[in-house]
């Protein structure tokens, strides 16, 4: 599977030249062991991968025993792994690294060392149980992995000239036309099959989806397996704000309503549990902001958020479970645009996905003003433009499932906060095209923002 976080992991070799280490965070099953051994093979002469997950005691020692000893150190893990090291020629991969923390407190002495790269992967890799006997080292640089974006499953379907067109088109303010019904072919193909590499791979082999539905069951159970296992105390909380999800979006305001979850429910029990899953990448969190200017984040309204999918086609299987599995006939529906029921939470999901991806913060603005209708509206997201300049800097958004819908809340937001926002937007399933005050973008599109 091709993947655009190779071209990052190039870029970290020629500048850095093993002055850090480099650490891809991800979720789990999204390809981060697999890029990093495709990278190691093609970019080195040779390479250690030391898999956490199933290296022995023996290995693990040697952490300990040999820090002050590297010449030891390195002889025994040749010696172990049959292989060669060659001064800054080889890579030392620390796979899922999380399990071991003092692996990763020793990257500060292999760096100073300075004869080999190192690359780390983790999951849950930030959750404070796994780093609070440890110090983490100012010599590593860590970057996020997510699921496959809409490009990278074109390139895995082998399209690789369709994306390109789009942005010519996106850049140009000109619509696709006749390429549009294709375009959004591929786009709710890749809406419903995911970004998760092992279940675009078997959609790739066979196009059945009913084996693909099954990959994204086995992810899902690795999540609860996890979420027992990993989340301690927080497991019982983490739970159900997992199991109700999908029910969350469901409702036309999608805000995470926590007395569902339990009666006289609080934030202030329950953000841990949220952060703890951000923190896995299993979700992703759009906060409430109280204002659409440059200070997003400073207006942010922790205690009001929505909670969504890392990854649409897991959302897919995880919402639509009745009989363990999807079936075709509601794949098919999927596909055709023909779901009867709410395909908003699909939508809204998936554009989040992609705008994560794409490097954005995920806020919304909501305004329940009872008194002053011209106060009241919903903005699905707030998004950052680049450069920032000193006026017009926020991107307000609202993704919409049909070509039938109404645009009063962008208006609104466009009188009341002029001065602060630039190119309001509407993602929708049409084809592109700009009136005077509103741009309206096809959903695939929604990676060029």
């Amino acid at each position: 599977m091709k993947r655009k976080i190779y071209n990052k992991l190039l870029e970290w070799k020629s500048t850095r030249k093993g002055e850090v280490a480099l650490l891809i965070e991800g979720a789990r099953r999204i390809g981060k062991s697999y890029i990093v051994e495709e990278f190691a093979k093609n970019e080195y002469a040779s390479y250690i991968l030391i898999d956490f997950n199933k290296v022995g005691n023996n290995v693990k020692r040697w952490f300990i025993d040999y820090m002050e000893d590297l010449d030891t150190f390195f002889e025994h893990l040749e010696l172990h792994y049959h292989v060669k090291l060659i001064p800054r020629q080889s890579v030392i991969i620390f796979d899922e690294v999380q399990l071991y923390p003092r692996a990763r407190a020793a990257i500060k002495y292999l760096v100073a060392d300075g004869r080999y790269d190192y690359l780390e992967t983790g999951s849950l890799i930030s959750i404070k149980s796994n780093v609070k006997d440890i110090v983490i080292p100012s010599e590593e640089r860590a970057i996020e992995m997510h699921p496959m974006d809409f490009e990278e499953f074109l390139w895995a379907m082998g399209n690789e000239t369709l994306m390109p067109y789009i942005e010519k088109q996106y850049l140009a303010a000109k619509p696709l036309k006749d390429l549009h019904r294709e375009a959004m072919d591929m786009f709710r193909r890749y809406m419903v099959v995911g970004g998760m590499p092992q279940a675009v791979e078997k959609y790739v082999q066979t196009r059945d989806l009913e084996q693909v539905d099954a990959i994204k069951r086995d992810i899902l159970a690795i999540y609860r397996n996890d979420i027992r296992k990993y989340a301690g105390r927080l497991a019982m909380k983490v739970e159900s704000i997992f199991d109700e999800i999908p029910a969350q979006l469901q409702r036309n305001e999608r805000k995470f309503r926590l007395a569902d979850l339990k009666k006289d429910a609080r934030m202030r029990d329950y953000e841990t549990a949220f952060m703890w899953l951000s923190d896995a990448k299993i979700v992703n969190c759009c906060y409430n902001t109280t204002a659409p200017n440059i200070g997003l984040k400073l207006n942010m309204e922790r205690t009001t958020l929505k909670c969504y999918m890392a990854d649409t086609g897991l959302l897919i299987s995880h919402a639509f479970d009745e009989k363990q599995i999807v079936s075709k006939e509601l794949y098919r529906k999927l596909l055709m645009d023909k779901l009867e029921v709410n395909a908003g939470m699909l939508i809204e999901n998936i554009v989040a996905q992609m705008l994560v991806a794409a490097g954005h913060k995920l806020y919304f603005y909501s305004n329940a003003d009872k008194e002053d209708a011209n106060n009241r509206m919903e903005i699905d997201f707030l998004i950052r433009k680049e450069p920032v300049t000193s006026r017009h800097n926020i991107i307000p958004i609202e993704a919409k499932s049909s070509t039938g819908y109404t645009t009063a809340s962008l208006q609104k937001c466009a009188r009341k906060f002029g001065e602060f926002i630039t190119a309001p937007t509407v993602i929708h399933p049409a084809d592109g095209r700009i009136d005077e005050t509103i741009r309206y973008v096809p959903l695939y599109m929604t990676p060029l923002l």
